[in-house]
């Protein structure tokens, strides 16, 4: 029960830093403010408009009274009200007069006003309106065949010095967030920066120089990133160098041998030797291919089927068939994403006879297969096959040419630009190759 509890807590929780800490400042600024607003409206609201409405009813119930006493001239007591109790009062007769009246539920006045007149007088027919006049309040009590109408100023029954003083807790705590959202931005800021920059960085795009920024926390995770960015690529920049070096030195005795060959009376031994010259020199390539630094080349917008539609020309094999949405644009490096197609279908030629290409785009990827007729992969080898020179027993690892890279470089390619790359069995009954590309 509490692991359920402590879910639900996370999932209504935001998953943003910005957005979490702002929660972290603003829940006690909300707290402390709706208690102070309680207390505020307990202590100082509420009381204040209850005395003063309870003077206004009992100043209206002593008119009444003074009214009714024959003793006193009516009209000098209703200009003595009017005049030292600031009471407009007039009396109207109307025998079918409405004592209906729609009382705010929400309006502290309204409702104060009511158990006032209800404690003073009775069961006796009022009506009052608060919503009519801006600065009045209208108010009407039963007499005889007709009513009095009082129209009494509405800072009579509230106090604007109360309404001040809310003004006075509210604004500053207003301002109080408000300021926090700008240092918030300002601290999350460079968390955020770093975090788009190790993305791009694990893209394999070039990056400039990193300047780490933010709290000292921040700054330490930042420059500790640039010190391993930097150490990666010197370590990717050395083995380059190092292959290159390798691959000239091999090529100088390989080309020797090839020359030696020429002068083998032996055909048959010659054409051997050859073979497995060639052989070698493909392997070379290959290992060159799969060690080669992807951070050179810098991303562009080019458009997908295009470039697939320029590779499947390149073979002129009828047996490659293709479904392709026409101008799918994608912003990557488009001579890796040349290659992995390449890499891909050739594999596809080399075990299977034919070969179909799909190619589509939904609103946040777009989609690649690559099918084909071969004898396919058991589905316990599809995560193996993805490891640099891996090879499996049966089926696509007979060839001898094949030295286990060329699917390690199409997922390199691919998970590169933040992508994603599956084996499934296809509509041919062989290996299908699914890429998947973020927008």
């Amino acid at each position: 029960m509490f692991y359920g509890l402590n879910k639900f807590v996370k999932n209504l929780l935001p998953k943003r830093l910005f957005y979490r800490a702002l929660l972290i400042v603003a829940i006690p600024v909300i707290v402390i403010q709706l208690i102070i607003t309680i207390v505020f409206f307990d202590s100082l609201w509420i009381k204040t408009n209850k005395g003063m409405t309870r003077a206004l009813v009992s100043e209206i119930k002593t008119f009444i009274e003074v009214y009714n006493n024959d003793n006193y001239d009516k009209k000098e007591i209703t200009n003595l009200f009017s005049v030292y109790q600031d009471l407009n009062i007039e009396f109207i007769q109307d025998d079918k007069f409405n004592y209906i009246y729609d009382e705010r539920w929400f309006s502290p006045i309204d409702r104060t006003l009511r158990r006032e007149l209800k404690s003073r007088f009775g069961n006796e027919e009022y009506w009052f309106n608060t919503t009519t006049y801006k600065e009045l309040i209208d108010l009407r009590i039963k007499y005889q065949n007709g009513y009095f109408k009082f129209l009494i100023p509405r800072d009579r029954l509230t106090s604007s010095s109360a309404r001040i003083f809310g003004l006075w807790i509210t604004v500053p705590a207003l301002i109080m967030v408000i300021i926090s959202l700008i240092f918030l931005k300002n601290q999350t800021r460079p968390i955020t920066a770093l975090a788009k920059v190790a993305e791009r960085f694990g893209r394999g795009e070039k990056i400039e120089e990193f300047k780490p920024s933010g709290a000292a926390e921040i700054r330490q995770a930042g420059f500790e990133f640039d010190r391993m960015r930097k150490r990666i690529l010197r370590h990717l920049n050395q083995r380059s160098e190092m292959l290159s070096g390798i691959s000239h030195d091999l090529r100088t005795p390989l080309t020797r041998m090839k020359l030696q060959t020429a002068f083998i009376k032996d055909k048959d031994i010659a054409k051997k030797l050859t073979e497995d010259i060639n052989e070698m020199e493909k392997m070379l390539n290959e290992y060159l291919q799969f060690t080669s630094s992807s951070f050179i080349e810098k991303d562009e917008l080019f458009n997908l089927s295009d470039l697939i539609e320029e590779i499947i020309k390149k073979y002129n094999n009828e047996h490659i068939s293709k479904i392709l949405s026409a101008r799918v644009y994608f912003n990557g490096r488009k001579s890796l994403i040349r290659r992995c197609i390449n890499n891909l279908i050739d594999n596809a030629l080399k075990y299977g006879k034919k070969v179909n290409i799909e190619l589509s785009k939904k609103t946040t990827n777009i989609f690649i297969k690559i099918g084909d007729d071969g004898p396919g992969i058991p589905e316990k080898e599809y995560e193996n096959v993805f490891k640099p020179f891996y090879k499996i027993d049966k089926g696509r690892a007979e060839a001898k040419s094949s030295v286990g890279l060329g699917l390690s470089i199409a997922s390199d390619i691919i998970r590169s630009h933040g992508g994603n790359i599956k084996l499934e069995k296809s509509s041919l009954n062989g290996l299908e190759v699914r890429i998947f590309l973020p927008v």
